[in-house]
Formats: structure tokens, C-alpha cells, sequence
């Protein structure tokens, strides 16, 4: 399953060379993983067991720069490798169709003490 996501950057997101400041690829990474949360009701599944996701590991590559008014898509990839959740996720310029960025990024499940919990049954499901 592929999750798809799109932005525009946006002025405030430049840094003194004129192109996305590197850090900002890293928002849209987030983002695209809310918005995959909430088309697939896992907000609601993760608040009501009580667990909280936390980001464990980042791995991105730049490949190409954002300029102003770019129109980007992230495609996220989620997958499951007990106990963590795994996003592969892929940014690309819709003008170009060229890629502009990779990043994995693995999460785990944590409990109110920051203790990593399994994955729910009913996150197994849509994994």
C-alpha cells in the first residue's frame, strides 16, 4: 500500500541560497505520515490504546533541491517489522518527475512510562 501526499513550498521554507532549507524535507516527511495516519483511522487506534509513536531512526538522502512553488508528492510505503513501524517514503518534483529526496523512517510504539510496547493486534491488521 501506497500512501500519496501533496505540498507546495511555500516562501518561509527557503534559506539564504533560495531553495528549500534541508530540514523542511524532513517536515514533509512528517506530514505526509499524519495524513497516512488519518486516511487509515490509525490516530484513533494509537490514541485509544494509549501508546504514543516516537521516531527512532532517520535515514533521508537528498538528491535534488526544492525551489519556490515546487509541487512535490510524498509517497509513503508503511511496513511492519515487529516492533516497529517502518516508513519508506519518497518525495518527487511533479514538474520534473524527478526525485528529490528518500527517507526511512522507523518508529516504535511507547507506553506513559517511555517503555517500547508491541504493536497492537489491531495495527497488525492494517500493516
Amino acid at each position: 500500500m501506497i500512501h500519496r501526499a501533496k505540498y507546495t513550498a511555500r516562501g518561509y521554507e527557503l534559506d539564504s541560497y533560495g531553495h528549500v532549507n534541508n530540514a523542511v524535507y524532513l517536515n514533509y516527511f512528517e506530514q505526509a505520515r499524519w495524513e497516512l495516519f488519518r486516511d487509515l483511522k490509525m490516530l484513533d487506534l494509537i490514541y485509544r490504546s494509549g501508546l504514543f509513536l516516537v521516531v527512532v531512526d532517520v535515514h533521508i538522502r537528498y538528491q535534488r533541491e526544492i525551489k519556490l512553488f515546487d509541487e512535490i508528492e510524498v509517497a509513503t510505503r508503511p511496513k511492519r517489522v515487529d516492533p516497529y513501524l517502518i516508513f519508506e517514503q519518497k518525495m518527487v518534483n511533479l514538474s520534473t518527475g524527478l526525485s528529490v529526496s528518500r527517507a526511512t523512517i522507523k518508529t516504535v510504539l511507547v507506553d506513559q512510562q517511555r517503555m517500547p510496547q508491541d504493536i497492537p493486534e489491531t495495527l497488525k491488521e492494517l500493516y
